[in-house]
């Protein structure tokens, strides 16, 4: 069955998972970048980004079973970039370049309809404006079988989240401050959506919590 997963998404030890005033020199808000220093150095990040080889252990087993099987990616506008409100042009592509890390379909939530832009390495972008039911149940098509991943940002999480669609999580709490930004579980109740931590571990840069949706028999 396919499931929908979040995987490494990392918070801040106060919640946040982003930070404030995202914009294209900082897209993940002012100190949002330092929520993912367990990542970078790990030898599936390195990869992605044509780096080489980088380390093992804890972290890396995170990151990499966070690729497996996924065989679409759905994100919120934010994620997809800076850009707010009807499309200007059609010169934006995302952050990552001509040829993206997904590899698959990606569904983008939006208010503004956009033609779907097609990149290298088999990444296609499409741009979904009728909601996150729509955009699960396309994503779940393009994945034929495997999959989905939510990318994020926070507030695609959130709703997904408290519609009970999510049926795994991983989050990577790194050890730092933030103070504000965007809070990713704040008026969300887990447990009474039937969401239970099943696993917890912990390395030097971040503690990996593995949060599942168990279902009542």
């Amino acid at each position: 069955m396919t499931k929908l997963r979040v995987e490494s998404f990392t918070l801040s030890l106060d919640g946040f998972g982003a930070g404030p005033d995202q914009n294209l020199e900082n897209p993940l808000g002012v100190g949002g970048k330092g929520l993912h220093t367990w990542a970078w150095p790990t030898t599936t990040f390195q990869k992605m980004f044509g780096n080489g080889t980088g380390t093992t252990g804890v972290d890396e087993d995170f990151a990499s079973r966070g690729f497996r099987n996924i065989g679409a990616w759905i994100m919120g506008r934010n994620m997809f970039g800076p850009v707010r409100g009807p499309w200007p042009d059609m010169s934006w592509k995302g952050w990552w370049g001509d040829n993206p890390p997904y590899h698959t379909q990606v569904f983008v939530l939006t208010h503004h309809a956009r033609e779907p832009i097609t990149m290298e390495g088999g990444t296609t972008f499409h741009f979904v404006t009728d909601g996150i039911v729509s955009a699960l149940q396309r994503a779940r098509e393009a994945a034929n079988g495997q999959d989905v991943r939510v990318g994020g940002g926070v507030a695609t999480i959130r709703e997904y989240l408290r519609a009970g669609l999510i049926d795994e999580m991983h989050l990577a709490i790194s050890p730092i401050l933030l103070g504000s930004g965007e809070h990713l579980l704040s008026g969300i109740d887990l447990p009474s959506l039937g969401y239970q931590c099943v696993e917890h571990v912990s390395s030097p840069n971040a503690t990996h919590v593995l949060i599942k949706k168990i279902v009542q028999q």
